[in-house]
């Protein structure tokens, strides 16, 4: 899969294979979940595309090579998967700056690991463009390789939209599942992974823990744990009616959320795929046909909600669980009661001069 047949006359001493298979295992090894080893192996598949395409080795690829790359990247399919692109047919066939931007990260880390681990050929990392040696230049050097992106504003739904979703459901375990997602702002992976030990009745909250022991193999994103309150009535209302009333409790696992009814299956822990047809179905059910509504547009409604309400920056990220501000910062594009405040007030004036 990874051989560059192409260019095996310029081949040296490493074989791509040996190279991508070191930089998983370094990857395991820093816990990466297998989802984004999965994500790393599929960006650099764009990486031997392009060099199969100029017959160059892992070795030859150099900063002379960058904004080929790079063209080469937008004039890519979203369905090439690295091999030679053809021609989009339509700008929207393109691969987005999104992606692109992942691509060249997941290239750069790729060439940082090799470095680091001393291969032969390679002495630098090719977009480490500008021959900065720290930490802080070569991130500036990365960012100077990245397209322009669209800073998109998060789409909560309505309280109608909210409404018919959480009126769709006929289980038990299906409302509780919404309400957890719409009033506690989890993940889908959290979700998923709870356990019964997990839940707080009489302090009304949830502990959101690491785990990675799901027979489906979900996994939560974070490794910082922490404690979801849930101070609206329904939410653990719903749950602990699901617990009580329609939760297996014939089986091995801990995990709240479980296949019910007589299928072969029953009593296992529900999976992410299951889930999201499960939402789909629910969705349809609704009346809700847009596609932009997703389990995760539930997190939106309820950080945007928060962030209307009030809720400080600082407090909104520690509540979802967001490794940087920047993330929690999205959220601010929505609605911004100071910008509303100061638009308020220059009406105000601009009334008082016209009168």
């Amino acid at each position: 899969m990874w051989n560059i047949e192409a260019g095996s006359e310029n081949q040296g001493p490493l074989s791509s294979d040996d190279a991508v298979a070191s930089f998983v295992r370094f990857l395991s090894a820093r816990g990466c979940s297998p989802h984004t080893v999965a994500a790393y192996r599929r960006d650099l598949t764009f990486l031997f595309g392009y060099l199969a395409s100029v017959r160059l080795s892992i070795e030859q690829f150099d900063i002379s090579r960058c904004i080929d790359f790079v063209a080469y990247l937008t004039e890519t399919q979203r369905s090439a998967g690295g091999r030679r692109p053809a021609p989009p047919t339509v700008v929207s066939d393109r691969l987005a700056p999104a992606t692109v931007n992942r691509v060249l990260a997941a290239v750069s880390t790729f060439y940082e690991h090799l470095m680091l681990t001393g291969t032969p050929g390679i002495s630098t990392n090719p977009l480490g463009v500008g021959g900065g040696s720290s930490g802080t230049q070569r991130r500036t050097n990365r960012r100077s390789m990245r397209l322009r992106r669209i800073q998109r504003v998060p789409r909560p739904l309505s309280e109608d939209q909210a409404v018919r979703l959480l009126a769709a459901p006929t289980r038990l375990r299906d409302r509780a599942m919404l309400l957890l997602l719409l009033q506690g702002g989890i993940r889908v992976g959290e979700l998923l992974n709870l356990h019964l030990e997990d839940i707080q009745y009489g302090r009304r909250r949830i502990v959101v823990r690491y785990r990675c022991d799901h027979p489906r193999g979900v996994r939560t994103k974070s490794r910082c744990e922490r404690v979801v309150d849930l101070l609206e009535p329904e939410a653990l209302a719903a749950l602990s009616d699901y617990v009580t009333a329609e939760r297996p409790h014939d089986g091995p696992f801990q995990h709240v959320f479980l296949v019910g009814g007589r299928s072969r299956r029953r009593c296992e822990p529900l999976g992410y795929d299951a889930f999201v047809k499960l939402f789909r179905r629910l969705r349809r059910k609704a009346g809700l046909d847009e596609g932009w509504i997703t389990p995760h547009t539930l997190r939106h409604t309820h950080a945007t909600r928060l962030w209307e309400g009030g809720m400080r920056e600082l407090a909104l990220q520690k509540r979802l669980g967001h490794a940087s501000l920047e993330a929690t910062r999205a959220y601010t594009r929505v609605s911004d009661a100071g910008l509303l405040a100061d638009y308020h007030r220059a009406l105000t004036v601009l009334e008082g001069r016209r009168s």
